[in-house]
């Protein structure tokens, strides 16, 4: 067995938060259990935000008291706030994640907070959720580029990230939310992660793959001893901040990856291809990386 690889699938919120049509509850339960059944043990199932701003995630509540999974998953959500923390610990959440843009322009776009108040925020709802035993996650959002404020610093970048740390965020996880990033941009984030005091090997990556590059971009990670990544089932997901964005890193292309460089992700890459067919049912159109897109041909796709 080689080195581990830690890999949360995103695809139930990330991924199915951007489709256009409804994704009933019934199915995205069926799609974590997919998961689960590749052996996918970190899943980040879905968003505790406003129903009026993301109506995909209506159904959080519904979602995290329907879910079904052993006791060595790993079952995460996304809160933007204390009400949304409320929320998810009133449905059972164990695992929550913060959300906080690297720019001012971004934040405001998103929250309608500027980047101190957002900053404050997530402090408090991570002291918040710490107090009451939760494990907790605190994503970077657009810590390579913003698409209203350009390339943003990587001493930026990495100072908000020791920042959330510091408040208590168990894993910080720095994203490429609108697949900018190019691998010298990896080595620039690492470098200046060190240089802030956390260890890559501390801090997570959630790659998108906008321009083709999410894969190269992972590679160079785990280069600089990254071994946490986000990625989403059949490459589901993008941002509507970026025209053209083709999605999130796929998951069976960084487990296809792994297994071929002899690293260990504990997941089973044919049972994983199961999963991307459930993704693409549910999404109404075909997904799945290149990875899949080879595979398929063997499996009379």
């Amino acid at each position: 067995m080689g080195e581990r690889l830690l890999v949360t699938d995103v695809g139930p919120r990330d991924g199915l938060q951007s489709q256009a049509s409804q994704v009933p509850t019934a199915g995205k339960l069926e799609l974590i259990g997919a998961l689960l059944d590749a052996g996918v043990r970190r899943i980040e199932a879905t968003s505790f935000v406003s129903p009026q701003a993301v109506p995909q995630m209506a159904d959080a509540d519904a979602v995290l008291r329907g879910l079904v999974a052993p006791a060595d998953a790993e079952i995460s959500v996304l809160v933007p706030n204390l009400r949304g923390l409320e929320r998810a610990m009133a449905a059972g959440a164990k695992q929550v994640a913060v959300v906080l843009s690297a720019t001012e322009t971004m934040n405001r776009k998103n929250i309608r907070m500027g980047l101190d108040e957002a900053l404050q925020a997530c402090k408090a709802t991570l002291a918040q959720a710490a107090r009451q035993g939760l494990r907790t996650r605190g994503y970077v959002a657009v810590a390579f580029a913003c698409p209203f404020e350009g390339p943003v610093a990587p001493g930026q970048a990495a100072a908000l990230a020791m920042q959330l740390r510091e408040a208590g965020a168990g894993e910080v996880v720095m994203a490429d939310t609108i697949g900018a990033a190019a691998p010298v941009d990896i080595l620039a984030v690492t470098s200046a992660l060190r240089q802030a005091g956390l260890d890559p090997t501390d801090a997570g990556m959630h790659l998108h793959d906008t321009r083709g590059m999410a894969l190269a971009n992972a590679w160079c990670a785990i280069g600089e001893g990254v071994r946490r990544f986000d990625a989403s089932i059949g490459g589901l997901g993008g941002c509507p901040f970026a025209p053209g964005a083709a999605g999130n890193l796929a998951t069976e292309d960084l487990v296809l990856m792994a297994r071929q460089c002899g690293m260990d992700t504990g997941i089973d890459f044919e049972r994983l291809l199961d999963a991307v067919d459930v993704a693409a049912r549910l999404a109404g159109y075909p997904v799945g990386g290149r990875s899949y897109r080879w595979q398929a041909h063997g499996r009379g796709k």
